[in-house]
């Protein structure tokens, strides 16, 4: 027996899961947000702080704090959790590639690690999680990230950025070494493997047309309905369809801000000598200028 509470940040559409037992009082924590402002540059936590209070509030004991994949639209507070709660933190395995990635398009100094040791525990495909009395199976879905997994547990699964509500679809695939053909397998192939009855957790809810917020579908509803990716739905009609959508896209708003927090576990950058904390954000990374700001190479008029 198992409770799931759902928590939404509206800033990111981002929902946070408390999973527990009700009787042992184990829990763990699953894709949590730190508030960041951008336009200051500030990070605070009101939001974890909603979570702690209800993790205090039922007595709950926190064993895991737990990652789907490096999130590029919020900040996590896993950190946070760890400091206040114990416990420990995990993601996927797959964390070592998206880590190689940015730690170039960052720039990071060589002592930035690659092996996904920020994290307590890396869980590789089908791996079996002991949360004190809850049983959380590990279900690596690729495609929006290469180190995207779900979380099985009992009736449940969280699904992170690989499936949504049917009314939005599916996660982008257009980060690096992000594949809709991989996503395809992993929601497709995997996903809609476990029974219609399994209840989905999504990790955002973008509420088109406005309607209220929903965290919960089923695999059922999913493979009839959603409108990206259905059970009938062919590999390259998916593919197609999502390749030409992510052209259409914009960068998340908290993409660079957040990737090089999250892939260090959520860790924020180191003080200066002056004191403060600063974040790198690259210059035109696809299209290089010169210190004058004109593209690179144009010869002047």
């Amino acid at each position: 027996m198992f409770h799931v509470e759902p928590f939404f940040d509206p800033a990111t559409f981002t929902l946070t899961y408390v999973v527990y037992d009700p009787n042992s009082k184990d829990a763990v924590v699953i894709d949590s947000v730190l508030d960041y402002e951008p336009m200051s540059s500030t990070v605070s936590t009101a939001s974890v702080e909603t979570i702690a209070a209800f993790l205090e509030k039922a007595g709950l004991t926190l064993r895991w704090t737990l990652e789907t994949h490096a999130h590029a639209d919020h900040l996590t507070a896993t950190p946070w959790l760890k400091k206040r709660f114990g416990g420990r933190s995990a993601t996927g395995v797959g964390i070592r590639e998206v880590q190689k990635v940015f730690k170039t398009v960052f720039d990071m100094p060589p002592t930035f690690r690659t092996d996904g040791s920020q994290f307590d525990l890396l869980l590789e495909d089908g791996q079996i999680l002991e949360a004190g009395t809850l049983r959380i199976e590990t279900i690596s879905t690729p495609g929006h990230t290469p180190g995207c997994v779900s979380y099985h547990i009992g009736d449940a699964v969280f699904t992170g950025d690989a499936l949504f509500i049917e009314d939005y679809g599916t996660g982008r695939c257009d980060f690096p070494e992000g594949s809709a053909d991989a996503l395809y397998t992993s929601v497709h192939d995997k996903l809609y493997a476990l029974p219609d009855e399994t209840r989905v957790f999504v990790g955002h809810d973008y509420q088109p047309g406005g309607r209220p917020m929903r965290a919960e579908t089923t695999i059922g509803r999913s493979k009839r309905e959603n409108i990206q990716l259905r059970a009938d739905t062919t590999r390259p009609d998916f593919v197609a369809l999502r390749n030409a959508r992510d052209a259409t896209l914009a960068a998340p708003r908290l993409l660079w801000q957040s990737v090089q927090v999250n892939i260090d576990a959520g860790r924020l950058p180191a003080e200066h000598e002056n004191g403060v904390r600063y974040l790198r954000i690259p210059l035109n990374l696809r299209k290089p200028v010169d210190d004058d700001g004109a593209r690179k190479g144009a010869s002047a008029s």
